[in-house]
Order: C-alpha cells, then structure tokens, then sequence
C-alpha cells in the first residue's frame, strides 16, 4: 500500500515531480548546492518568438504601456529642480486574469495540453491560481488549485477569499488550508493521485513565460523614446517576476538597464504564524517571501527553483502598507485607472525612484494588477481596523506592520528605504554553505554561487571567510 503519511508523501517527493512535469532536474544537478541553470531554462525547447506566439493563442501578452503624465508632474513638483523621471506604467491588468502570472502560466498550459496531462495543479495565494485556471480553461484542461486561506479561527483575509473567488470563476476546484506546513503535502498528494501536471510558480516553463513582458518593455520604450530605461522597478515576492523580467530585458539588449526589486515591508510578521497571517494586508509582495526567497531560492516545490532573483537585482527598496495605500488612490485619481494594491508596490517603489533621477530618464512600473471587491484597498484597510490594527494618516515612517498601517498626507512622504542587497548575499551564500560544507565545494560551485549573487570567485571567497571568522567569535 503507498505510505500516505507526511514522511511517505515527502519522500517521493522527486518522483512525483518528475511525473508531473516531464523534467528530470537530475539532469541538471552538479552537487548539493550547484546545477546547469542555463541548461534547464533551454530545456524547455522555447525560443521568445515561441512563447509570443503561444501567449497570444490565449489572450496574454502586448499589454498597453501607459506614460503616467499627471503622477509624473506631481513627482516633479516634490523633486529637485531638474529631477523627476517620467513614470511609464506596463498595464498588466489587461492580461486574461488580470495579472503578469497569465504568462507564467500560459506556457505551463500550453506544454501540459501538448505532453497530454488531463488537468493542472497549482499551489498559491490566489493570483497565480486564478491565471492557471484561466489558462487551463483556454485548453481544455481541468484545474485544481491548492490555496492557503484561513488561520485556524476559519477567518480569510478579503483578498484572499476574492482570490478563490476568481479561481472558481475560471473553473478549477480550489483545496482551501489553513496556514501551515500541509500545503506541500497536499499538493504532492493531489499531484501523485489526479496525474495532472505541475503548474508551479518555479519551474522554468513558467519563468520563460515572463521573459516576453521584459522584452516588451525594452522594446517598446526604445521605439516610443530612443533608449531604454533607466530602471525597471519590480515587485518581488518569490522572484519570478524579477527574474523574467530581466532575461526579456537582456534578451532586447537593455543591458544597462537598472533592476530594482520592491517589497512591502512586513519585518517582524512570520508568515507561517497563525497570528501573523492575518495581521498583514498584502498576501504576496512583501519582505516575508520577498527576502527568504531571494536568500535562498530553493525552499519551494521543485527540485531546483528556476527564479533566482539575486543573479538579477540591482538594487532592493522597501516601502511601506500606507505608501502602497495612498498610491493606489492618487493612481486612481489622477490618471483615471483602478488597479489592485499587490500590483502598485512597484509603483510606489517607481516614485521615490524617479524622484532622485533626472527629467531626461524613465522609469517603468513592469505590471499592473486588477482589483475587486476584496482585493480594494478600502475592503483590506477595513479588515485590519477589524483586527485590532491602527489606521491613520500622517508620516509613514511611523507605519509598524500588524500594529499600525499609516497612510502619507503629501506625495513627498512617500520615500520608501533601500535594503542592503549586499546583506541578501551574505545570507544566500551562508545557507549555501549549511546546505553543501564550503571546504567541499568545488571550482563549479563556486562559479554557480558566485552567478547566483551576482558576484565574483572572490567575493565569494571574501564572504565565506567572513562567516567563518563569526562562527569562531
């Protein structure tokens, strides 16, 4: 009989996901810690003008790119005089399902439909759901989509239950959980016993289907304005946005580009707490997924993630819930479009940006996201004053996440921070000793760590002796 317990379920981990995917990540694999990345993203056997053309098969992709003129001038005016880049915004909303993650998903679809899988199974906050239910509509496929929803009390943030909303709307079966480590067993249960394929969030089908928005983006600005942006601003959560973002981008040759990843920032809430769950108004986007996966990528449901945010970021700006807050609504009211809070990190991130940069520069906002009833900013301020949580207006530099969530009176609040990128390093390449011991690395290790953090052997080597010095004192 199969050993259905948590252990028997895990152990089978690789089989199951070498049957639900057709990718054979052992393939790859050098050692503990190193594997061929560029080998497994080519193995998807893809070229950009492929994934083109099998995103517009189901109404992804050549979304509008919006010059953001009226945010810009407001930009200006709180700027030095000189300083003020123009905001363009990618309007990701008008994807089928309303958000980048229909190209993440449009390309796992499309190879589930073609290698014959009957359905798709994905594990997410909802976003992502919601664009592979969406896609597996468009192919004929069933969908199953395993959700994280509620704390123990039953109570599931508006967003979230909006998600499963949108989810069901589409046709798939929504697996609702409580917070909690079952939500990898659960999948790789409903994997082994539908037979369905894995529409993961990281595997390298989906992180190829991200590369056409990076690509778009450079090619458009350098059509519309003869260069190529200054910087693309991203939101980063588990980094396959960033990371397919910036192969589009260098795809296109915007190789000067600057990539500046952006989260909410939600220090001090754990997001496997029971407690913590709910005392947060974003469900993704923020610094508790956003700096453990850029530190170590491969804590996820495949064997080797395919979303390496560190080998890409340039830089890394923290903002707060009330900036995210108030720049949705001046959005809104000054350029006539309503767009989801999750999706205008980014753009909130872009404002402090442009304000530094000079007039003659741009900045683009690489996605957008719908909105609805529970994903409204409004439904989610309205749950947190529910919690017990402070709402209020006045200097967002007093915003403290899960006790207060301070809304800016005036655009020159919005300032947002920078994380130290160099920090993230030193984390990913601890855990990557704790993984795999540094005295056993070989030449090939540490050449993949070094790409990983976007760095050099010696760099490296200086970081490893650093740690060792620490774990003496």
């Amino acid at each position: 009989m199969t050993d259905l317990s948590y252990q028997g379920v895990l152990a089978r981990k690789n089989e199951i996901m070498k049957a639900s995917l057709g990718l054979d990540y052992d393939t790859f694999a050098t050692s503990p810690i190193a594997f061929d990345y560029e080998g497994m993203m080519a193995a998807t056997g893809f070229s950009l003008d492929d994934i083109t053309e099998i995103q517009r098969e189901t109404k992804v992709g050549n979304t509008p790119l919006y010059e953001l003129r009226r945010l810009t001038e407001a930009v200006r005016a709180t700027a030095e005089p000189g300083k003020g880049a123009t905001i363009l915004l990618k309007d990701e909303a008008a994807n089928a399902s309303g958000s980048f993650k229909a190209r993440r998903a449009s390309v796992s679809a499309y190879v589930a439909q073609t290698k014959g899988y009957a359905g798709m199974v994905t594990a997410t906050s909802g976003n992502y759901g919601a664009a592979v239910a969406s896609q597996a509509a468009q192919r004929g496929l069933k969908c199953i989509v395993v959700q994280e929803v509620y704390d123990s009390h039953r109570v599931g943030q508006p967003e979230i239950v909006e998600k499963s909303r949108a989810c069901e709307a589409y046709g798939a079966e929504v697996l609702r959980l409580s917070v909690g480590p079952e939500l990898f067993y659960v999948l790789l249960r409903t994997l082994e016993e539908t037979g369905y394929f894995n529409a993961s969030l990281y595997t390298p089908f989906g992180i190829r289907g991200v590369e056409t928005l990076g690509a778009e983006v450079g090619r458009e600005v350098r059509q519309r304005y003869g260069k190529d942006p200054s910087a693309v601003i991203v939101t980063h959560a588990g980094g396959g946005n960033l990371t397919g973002t910036a192969r589009g981008l260098r795809e296109v040759g915007c190789s000067g580009t600057q990539l500046i990843a952006c989260s909410v920032d939600l220090s001090g809430l754990h997001m496997a707490s029971d407690t913590d769950f709910n005392n947060k108004s974003f469900t993704t986007g923020h610094t508790g997924f956003g700096v453990p996966f850029a530190t170590w990528p491969d804590r996820v449901d495949v064997p080797r993630n395919a979303a390496r945010p560190l080998r890409y970021l340039d830089a890394y700006q923290l903002v707060t819930q009330g900036e995210v807050f108030y720049i949705t609504e001046l959005l809104t009211k000054l350029e006539g479009i309503e767009r989801g809070p999750a999706g205008n990190t980014s753009l909130t991130a872009a404002v402090a940006v442009a304000r530094d940069l000079g007039r003659d520069e741009i900045v683009v906002v690489q996605e957008t996201e719908y909105t609805g009833a529970g994903k409204h900013h409004n439904s989610q301020l309205s749950f947190a004053r529910q919690r017990g949580i402070e709402v209020r207006r006045g200097d967002p530099a007093g915003n403290v996440p899960g006790q207060a969530i301070v809304i800016p009176d005036r655009l020159d609040q919005v300032k947002g921070k920078p994380l130290d990128v160099d920090r993230l390093r030193t984390s990913y390449v601890k855990h990557a000793a704790q993984t795999h011991p540094a005295a056993q690395w070989t030449d090939t290790d540490l050449s993949f760590v070094a790409a990983d953090v976007n760095g050099s052997h010696d760099q490296v080597r200086s970081l490893l002796a650093a740690l060792a010095g620490t774990e003496k004192e």
